[in-house]
């Protein structure tokens, strides 16, 4: 969830993954025992890609969902 409130911070349909990484110091504040932010980071985008929360527009490259998208799968 940590990485959903991120995205929803950057306040842009369309974002890139290094947007996310710019929250890095906050997740690993929020997270000292992980030591791979970014990987992590990596995995959560695409578990939210696999949820229909986002979905990837090209290599780290990614959009927001619009809730109740027809092209929703």
């Amino acid at each position: 969830m940590d990485v959903l409130v991120c995205v929803e911070r950057i306040k842009k349909q369309e974002f890139s993954l290094d947007d996310v990484y710019g929250f890095e110091a906050y997740l690993q504040a929020k997270h000292p025992e992980n030591h791979n932010v970014k990987a992590k980071v990596r995995q959560q985008l695409q578990f939210l890609r696999d949820k229909g929360v986002i979905e990837f527009v090209e290599r780290g490259r990614y959009r927001m969902r619009l809730i109740g998208d027809a092209s929703a799968g």
